[in-house]
């Protein structure tokens, strides 16, 4: 039985000398448990040497192969050639500039990130000798689910709000934020408030929902966008309405 060929095209672009982007097509023999992301690698190392693209893990953890894959976010690596067609388009993940071919510039999304303070901000200052911060299986659980975000940016490239409002935060972010917002240890949420409730925060938030569908690691970032929504609509309602109940 002859080798399954599957055809790849692949978009290339180079900033530099490129007017417009241009789709390329290899032939590429497919074995039955290759994943998209072994298809490039073979053109790489086999075919074109120029292509560019980035990955690392190739375990669905770094989150660094992402690409649209006949016109959905996926990581590359995750994708097994088996399930698509003998006929593939790659492209680069969409809504990020093209630095080149499959790379794209997330210079935007990192900024984002940084902005909603994705880290632990303390109750109240402890030394290590004053002992752990313990937290109990409930609370854990409150906010593990959005632990499991890889930064992978899927979700930004299926996001058509993001794709229309460049200033929207974007479900990555928020969804991170929203994980150190429900952390029993965390006391940053007054300062997260500032950059999240805003018009390029929750509220530009259509709830499409197809950030979590794309995302690999079912985060439920749109789940936590709405949570967010109405935290901030009661924060609203007692400042309003009942500022006797402020701390």
């Amino acid at each position: 039985m002859s080798e399954r060929q599957v055809e790849v095209e692949i978009l290339r672009y180079d900033p530099e000398t490129d007017q417009a982007p241009k789709l390329q097509s290899y032939s590429v023999p497919c074995q039955e448990e290759w994943v998209v992301l072994d298809a490039i690698t073979y053109i790489k190392d086999h075919i074109d040497t120029t292509v560019s693209f980035r990955w690392s893990c190739h375990m669905a953890v770094c989150g660094s192969c992402g690409m649209m894959v006949n016109g959905e976010p996926a990581l590359s690596c995750k994708s097994f050639l088996r399930d698509y067609p003998d006929k593939i388009r790659i492209e680069p993940l969409a809504h990020f500039p093209i630095v080149r071919d499959l790379v794209v510039q997330l210079d935007d999304f990192m900024e984002k990130l940084n902005r909603v303070k994705p880290y632990i901000i303390p109750k109240e200052k402890k030394s290590v000798s004053d002992g752990q911060h313990k937290q109990s299986p409930a609370q854990l659980k409150a906010f593990k689910q959005y632990t499991l975000c890889i930064n992978c940016t899927l979700c930004y490239a299926a996001c058509p709000q993001y794709g229309l409002v460049p200033d929207f935060i974007g479900p990555a972010a928020m969804a991170l934020a929203h994980r150190y917002n429900l952390d029993s240890r965390d006391g940053g949420r007054e300062q997260r408030q500032e950059v999240v409730a805003t018009d390029e925060g929750v509220w530009e938030c259509s709830f499409v929902g197809a950030c979590s569908e794309v995302c690999p690691k079912q985060v439920d970032p749109a789940g936590a966008i709405q949570q967010m929504k109405i935290a901030s609509t009661v924060d609203w309602y007692k400042e309003h309405l009942m500022p006797w109940s402020k701390p």
